[in-house]
């Protein structure tokens, strides 16, 4: 067999696994449902999309490390049992991806991405869509590229938790602070810069772009 075949059939296991757990069924579900409450309780769908976008901001990159770092020490001596087959190390890893890449991405298209494009089927709700999944893309790479530094499993989680904690909470907290403190001088292409390396405001930023808001000094302002 052929080895793209080999990586096929085993990213088709990888996924087939991950169903069987059940876990991706369950954040499938939750996302089903706070989307649907979101647009229920709003009369305002704009309203509805920038909680939700708020929700997927935090929750997704949790999810998307902490879910893709578990299923990697969970595979590990599977991994190490396929390096026996005629496949290189890379080929198995990018194989392990796939999958969960797969996984996590229909669930966000299923538990997002759907009711989004029923209730909001424009281009703020595309937007949220993309980001979306540009965000699970992004944190199940970094995910690995954790584990496979990591050997040690609790390491490792405990690594992807402080890069969640980095960059949903004390990045924008450092961000403000070099702002304020330097406020006396022109920051605005060191603002785009400092925004640039952090993925989950470059989804923010895209998502209030196509909202309708300008950034400026780091604050959001609608465009009338």
């Amino acid at each position: 067999m052929a080895k793209g075949g080999y990586m096929l059939k085993l990213s088709r296991y990888v996924l087939y696994d991950i169903l069987r757990s059940r876990i991706i069924l369950s954040y499938t579900l939750f996302l089903l449902l706070v989307s649907l409450s979101m647009f229920q309780m709003e009369e305002n769908n704009s309203k509805a999309l920038l909680s939700l976008l708020n929700i997927v901001l935090i929750v997704l990159p949790l999810v998307s490390l902490v879910f893709t770092t578990i299923h990697y020490y969970n595979s590990y001596e599977f991994i190490e049992l396929m390096s026996c087959q005629p496949m290189s190390r890379t080929r198995i890893l990018l194989s392990e991806y796939t999958g969960v890449s797969i996984s996590l991405l229909g669930a966000f298209f299923i538990g997002v991405g759907i009711p989004v494009l029923i209730y909001s089927p424009d281009a703020t709700g595309f937007a949220l869509v993309f980001t979306g999944l540009a965000l699970s893309m992004v944190f199940t790479s970094l995910a690995f590229l954790a584990s496979v530094i990591a050997r040690d499993k609790a390491r490792g989680i405990g690594f992807v938790l402080l890069l969640w904690f980095y960059f949903a909470l004390i990045y924008d907290g450092l961000v403000l602070l070099i702002l304020f403190s330097f406020s006396d001088y022109p920051l605005e292409k060191l603002t785009l810069v400092l925004s640039a390396l952090n993925p989950i405001d470059l989804g923010r930023i895209f998502h209030h772009a196509e909202n309708g808001y300008q950034c400026s000094d780091g604050l959001y302002r609608r465009v009338v």
